[in-house]
Formats: C-alpha cells, sequence, structure tokens
C-alpha cells in the first residue's frame, strides 16, 4: 500500500486489525480506536468514532475483511453463517450514508465470486479488496478535488458545513479535498466553517485540519451563516454528502438545506462535493433517503456537561436533504455536474454513460 503524505491519519490496517482515529475527543486527545471484528467494527461506526461516509464504507469494508480472517478456520456452513451475521450487523450501523451499503454490497460480491472451500483464500482477497478500497477513495477524493478547484478563484472565501475532509474519507477529503486542491494550485483560499451543531464536527473537525495544513479557517456557529453571507463575506459554498437521490437531491449534515437557501437568497454558488459512490439510483427523490435520528443526549449538552433544561422534549435529525435546485453544481470525480442538468432529471443518465 501507499503512503500518503497525511499528518493524522483516519484509519489504517495494523497487523491484524484496523485502527480508526476517534474523532469524538479530537482536537483535543488524538486517540485510535482498534477494531479486530466486524462487531467492533460496526460498534466504531454506530458511536461515530468516525462519522463520515466515505470514511464509514472503508471501514466496513475492513469490518467484512476481519470477520473472514477471525472464521477462517470454521467450516463452511457455519463460515457463511458468520458472514451473514457481519454484513447484517455493519448494514445497522448507520442508516443514512451510502457508501456504507455501497462496500458491503461490493465485498459481499467479491466474497459470492470466491469458493467458500478456501476460506483461507477468500479472507486474503477480501482484506486485499478493503486496501484496494481505501487506495481508491484517496485517488478519488484527488480527483473530485482537482475538478472541484477549478469552480473556485484566488482569494475566495468559501463556506463549508461539518466536515468533509480527510477525517470523513480514507484521506484527503471531498469538500476540503476541494480547499486542499485549490491551495496545491497556488490559489488563496480562506475557509469559513460553520462549527456544526450538535456534534460540533466542523468546529473540532473540519477547523483542526485546516489550521494543521496552515489553511486559512475562521470558525463560525451555524446561525451566523446568513449574516456572513448579507455582509458579503461569503464567495462559495462546498459541502459533502452522504447521500444523494436520482434526481439530484442531497443529503447532507443537518443544517445544510438552511445554508443552500441563503446561498440562494445572496446569489452564492452552493457546491456539492460527491463521489460517484454517494449517488443512490434506487432511491428517485430526497424524501426516499432515511433520516438517522441520534441520542438526545446530543442536544442536551456537550459531553458529560448538560445545559438543556430537565424534562423539555427533544428532537435530534442528524441530516437533512437540500433540493436539487439549490444545488449549483455536484462535483464529482469523473466531472462536474451543473443545475441545469439535475433540474431536468439527468443525473441518472450521467452515471449511466460514464459507468
Amino acid at each position: 500500500m501507499q503512503n500518503h503524505p497525511q499528518a493524522v491519519k483516519t484509519l489504517y490496517w495494523d497487523s491484524g486489525k484496523i485502527d480508526m482515529i476517534d474523532q469524538r475527543i479530537l482536537p483535543a486527545t488524538v486517540r485510535y480506536v482498534s477494531c479486530d471484528s466486524a462487531e467492533t467494527v460496526a460498534r466504531a461506526i454506530h458511536d461515530m468514532v468516525i462519522p463520515g461516509a466515505p470514511a464509514i464504507g472503508v471501514a466496513a469494508a475492513y469490518g467484512v475483511a476481519l470477520e473472514a480472517l477471525r472464521l477462517q478456520g470454521e467450516n463452511a456452513e457455519q463460515f457463511l453463517a458468520g458472514m451473514d451475521h457481519a454484513f447484517d450487523m455493519l448494514a445497522k450501523s448507520r442508516p443514512t450514508a451510502v457508501n456504507l451499503f455501497w462496500a458491503l454490497n461490493h465485498m459481499r460480491s467479491v466474497m459470492q465470486s470466491l469458493a467458500p472451500s478456501d476460506r483461507k483464500k477468500m479472507a486474503e482477497r477480501l482484506l486485499n479488496e478493503a486496501h484496494n478500497m481505501l487506495e481508491e477513495d484517496i485517488r478519488i477524493n484527488q480527483s473530485l478535488g482537482a475538478y472541484g478547484a477549478s469552480l473556485l478563484k484566488d482569494g475566495d472565501r468559501v463556506m463549508t458545513h461539518c466536515n468533509a475532509g480527510a477525517l470523513a474519507t480514507a484521506g484527503y477529503g471531498t469538500a476540503l479535498g476541494v480547499f486542499r486542491s485549490a491551495v496545491s494550485q497556488g490559489k488563496r483560499i480562506a475557509v469559513i466553517a460553520n462549527e456544526t451543531r450538535p456534534f460540533l464536527q466542523g468546529a473540532r473537525l473540519t477547523a483542526w485540519e485546516m489550521v494543521q495544513e496552515n489553511i486559512p479557517v475562521t470558525l463560525i456557529t451555524d446561525n451566523m451563516a446568513g449574516h456572513m453571507m448579507s455582509t458579503g463575506e461569503i464567495d462559495a459554498v462546498v459541502v459533502g454528502t452522504d447521500r444523494v437521490s436520482a434526481n439530484g437531491d442531497v443529503a447532507n449534515k443537518i443544517g445544510t438545506y438552511m445554508i443552500a437557501v441563503l446561498a440562494q437568497r445572496h446569489q452564492i454558488p452552493f457546491y456539492v462535493a460527491c463521489p460517484l459512490s454517494t449517488i443512490d439510483l434506487s432511491l428517485e427523490k430526497g424524501s426516499d433517503i432515511p433520516i438517522e435520528e441520534r441520542n438526545i443526549d446530543e442536544v442536551k449538552g456537550f459531553r458529560d456537561y448538560h445545559w438543556a433544561a430537565e424534562g423539555v422534549s427533544i428532537r435530534n435529525p442528524s441530516f437533512d436533504v437540500t433540493p436539487a435546485e439549490l444545488v449549483t453544481a455536484l462535483i464529482t470525480e469523473k466531472g462536474i455536474v451543473g443545475n441545469d442538468v439535475l433540474v431536468r432529471g439527468g443525473l441518472r443518465q450521467f452515471v449511466q454513460e460514464i459507468a
């Protein structure tokens, strides 16, 4: 496997286990969680050790490989039953990020192409496939970043919401990959990071990544976005996505829809960094995308400190859906899909033509 010039790795293979950086405690503490089975990987995904959609997909692939390695000494019947249980556990870990299901479907197809009589060979092949998926994710992000950088001008002040950086992927990032690519082209880019309530991925992760790489970044609370746009301090918005339906509707971290509406009101381009693996052609429209509701303690306060009144009813939808008409363009690793294509229902054709 290649080495990538990244100061902190999101996840990596280490002698029979997968180590993931624990993003729940960043930036205060840099600590890795080691997983040695599908169950421990599923728990790490569910508990937000790594919350980003592409990273979840790669982690799930390693979860499948780990389980195959763990079960390779069993007979064929026990092996297959154990693998079915592993796929089921991993599929239930997070409902919204389509990368998870894409990765699991891919790993299942690889497994089904091999004879179950040679479990050791199958385990080795699945592990190699997980390694390949990690490398491919980085290559995809670099290609996507190059396309996205062409949309930004020297001196642009770019808002982003949540974390779509190296920490959300196997490395480099989607939305933040666009910023990295723009900087590598010599453009002076300033990032405005929304804190992203309630899990604070923008404050804790995006801001930290940009500081590590000396890319100018300013942190604001989510409810400051409209003010910043109205005073002419934002030139573009670039966000990531967890799932895109066939009609171009985009599911991303809660609050993204609000940012898109504000961007349209102020005639600011709203771009979505979108690896092809996040496009789900099986869902016709955004309302078909399942929206995860997370623990209400995330809204009550932060970690052990609660500021909400006891007894109050709380909702915690983790994602919202931005209609395609508010999206200026999707940025993919194969090119840019403009709003004109999205609104006339051309996303499906675009994906099918490059498949």
